[in-house]
């Protein structure tokens, strides 16, 4: 458990530790959570497998909470999460939204009230990115087992990252994609062509960055004079991952991030050229959440990736 005002009870045995989170409302969960007084607390939505809540403290500090649903067993995507927005805020100059308190059933982040993006946002984001990723990881990978939305993402260290990409990141989603029939035996081998291929296509070598691994334009939230980053699938990887996949669904300003992402850490020569092999991971990622929809896009990527762009 993590939260804000103090940490834990020196050595864990506190009655914040001892009391059971999962029972009561959310307001009662949130209390015992955080140790404040919760005003009120409002279920808005859901998203995947969790519940999404608003709430709001005594002091009129509002809260955004991400819960398992009552009764859905523990998992560790709560965790992985908590673990890696805390992970890339640890970065200097990181754009990662803060956390307030998490346990493996409730995250509790702070309320973003969004606004308009701007230029000035985004150059800013631009720089707080390359920061975010100079800041590096010790090896491809992380320490925690990882997650990208609800589906498992194997995290094992690596120091040889074409292995890693294509053994932890591309074939695990092929396979589900395959067996779940969102992908036919014949596309299968397109992709296994990229699988192959990974060393070949990836470019010189880069050490591991601190990457978000999960960075579509929903997981930046715009605010007045900046945009912070949320839901991560953070882990040492390819810095050209996270800028391939802004481009991938679109972002406002993009051409001004990137510029600005130059200024502090220009990118290696033909990155472009291979921004659909980086895409490809997560296009096999929506294949296995949402079915063939996706399907021509991510074929589309492998062979880009394969005509080298």
């Amino acid at each position: 458990m993590r939260a804000f005002g103090g940490g834990d009870d020196g050595d864990g045995s506190g009655e914040r530790r001892r009391r059971d989170p999962v029972g009561g409302t959310m307001a009662e969960r949130l209390g015992v959570l955080l140790d404040r007084d919760v005003r009120r607390a409002a279920r808005a939505g859901s998203s995947h497998d969790w519940d999404i809540s608003y709430a709001e403290l005594a002091d009129g500090t509002r809260l955004f909470v991400k819960a398992l649903p009552r009764g859905a067993p523990s998992s560790g995507v709560l965790t992985a999460e908590a673990r890696g927005l805390e992970w890339l805020g640890r970065a200097f100059g990181s754009p990662a939204l803060d956390v307030l308190a998490w346990d493996e059933r409730i995250l509790v982040l702070p309320w973003v009230e969004e606004c308009e993006p701007t230029v000035q946002a985004a150059e800013r984001l631009g720089r707080q990115l390359a920061g975010m990723h100079m800041t590096g990881a010790d090896r491809f990978g992380a320490d925690w087992p990882g997650y990208i939305g609800p589906l498992p993402m194997d995290n094992t260290p690596s120091d040889d990252w074409p292995r890693f990409y294509a053994e932890q990141r591309l074939r695990p989603y092929l396979r589900r994609a395959l067996d779940q029939g969102a992908l036919t035996p014949n596309d299968a081998r397109v992709v296994e062509k990229v699988v192959d291929s990974v060393e070949d296509l990836a470019g010189d070598p880069e050490p591991p960055a601190r990457v978000h691994g999960d960075l579509w334009s929903g997981n930046v939230l715009w605010r007045e004079q900046d945009a912070v980053l949320v839901d991560p699938a953070a882990h040492g990887g390819h810095r050209e991952a996270d800028l391939a996949m802004l481009a991938l669904f679109g972002l406002p300003h993009l051409e001004r991030v990137r510029d600005a992402y130059n200024e502090v850490a220009p990118l290696a020569s033909g990155w472009r050229s291979r921004a659909a092999l980086h895409q490809l991971h997560p296009l096999l990622v929506h294949v296995c959440l949402f079915g063939a929809a996706y399907r021509t896009t991510a074929l589309e990527a492998a062979r880009t990736a394969l005509r080298g762009g």
